[in-house]
């Protein structure tokens, strides 16, 4: 691939980012770690027995959690005008884990719906997605691929001077354009289309089985409205969540690679892609919805985790709750 030497030396001057980009990115991963670490603590301590369902959800909100030390260094840069201050070793990091992130909650969003159509739709007492051994190992096998995949961020990623502002991860990055350009390409068929492609299968084939279902019995209605939301969910955060940004990136490595003179052009899908960026944390505060609608057992484990967790802050803060007696009765 080659173009023109006159035109490859054209460097865009990058914009600003609207301050709308970091002060939602905090508010979402704020949220998101709350409600990550609430089912982490309501899988770990209150349930004695897994289900493989919930053991493939247990490791989405690990997957989905992994992001939150990157996340300070995240909006401090965007809060820069993406000029980042941390050096190379943070940038090398923070790539890594958002690269973790973002495929981990593909593929595990994608075991969840195979998981579910072959449970319920199936029928086979004896399925392999039923043997809790078969299933570690598939978590496991997501897991090392997914550090294989955030491995050549430590070997090649650097940062640069661009117009004066340091460059972490940046499509105006010159010298990194082409290792972009590639890995965005790699990734693009099994890091999101075949993903994709199998949950859109999967749920399109339970919600067809679910729609024949009977419903006169009221564990037929439990089961439909479990699995009708655990679709909605699903398809959200994939449509919400990983096609802008998957869509967005794409587009600017090409601009980037192929047509480096259109700034105006590469700068609006710049803006594009760092929005996007933000929808794709969304998935963090999405996910526990997932849990929610998986089973009837969750709900309650959760609402005891909440409560358990008020009465602790009411005990660490009673003059918090008399203040609000004291005001609900002078009003």
């Amino acid at each position: 691939m080659t173009v023109n030497t006159s035109i490859s030396n054209i460097t865009c001057k990058p914009q600003k980012l609207v301050i709308f980009i970091p002060a939602f990115l905090s508010v979402v991963f704020i949220t998101g770690f709350v409600l990550s670490a609430l089912s982490l603590y309501t899988f770990w301590f209150r349930f004695k027995k897994w289900k493989t369902g919930m053991f493939i959800q247990f490791n989405l909100a690990l997957s989905d959690i992994i992001i939150i030390p990157a996340a300070p260094f995240m909006i401090i840069y965007f809060s820069m005008s993406n000029n980042w201050p941390f050096g190379q070793l943070l940038c090398k990091l923070q790539a890594s884990l958002l690269t973790i992130h973002m495929y981990g909650s593909v593929y595990f969003l994608t075991l969840v719906g195979v998981h579910r159509y072959i449970t319920v739709a199936c029928l086979t007492k004896n399925s392999i997605f039923k043997n809790k051994r078969f299933v570690k190992l598939i978590c496991l096998a997501v897991w090392i691929l997914l550090f294989i995949e955030a491995l050549p961020f430590f070997f090649v990623l650097k940062i640069s001077e661009v117009h004066n502002i340091t460059k972490c991860v940046s499509v105006h990055q010159k010298e990194m354009s082409s290792m972009y350009f590639t890995w965005s390409m790699v990734m693009l068929i099994p890091g999101f289309i075949i993903p994709f492609g199998v949950s859109v299968a999967c749920y399109s084939l339970l919600g067809s089985y679910i729609i024949k279902m009977d419903t006169n019995l009221s564990r037929g209605k439990a089961m439909k409205v479990k699995s009708m939301g655990m679709i909605a969910v699903s398809l959200v955060t994939f449509v919400v969540c990983c096609l802008p940004v998957q869509v967005s990136r794409i587009a600017g490595v090409i601009v980037k690679q192929l047509y480096p003179e259109q700034c105006q052009l590469l700068n609006n899908i710049e803006n594009i892609y760092y929005t996007s960026l933000v929808f794709a944390n969304v998935n963090c505060c999405l996910d526990p919805l997932l849990y929610w609608f998986s089973s009837r057992k969750f709900q309650e484990a959760f609402k005891s985790t909440l409560n358990l967790f008020r009465c602790h802050f009411k005990k660490q803060n009673p003059s918090f709750n008399t203040d609000i007696q004291l005001s609900s009765k002078t009003n």
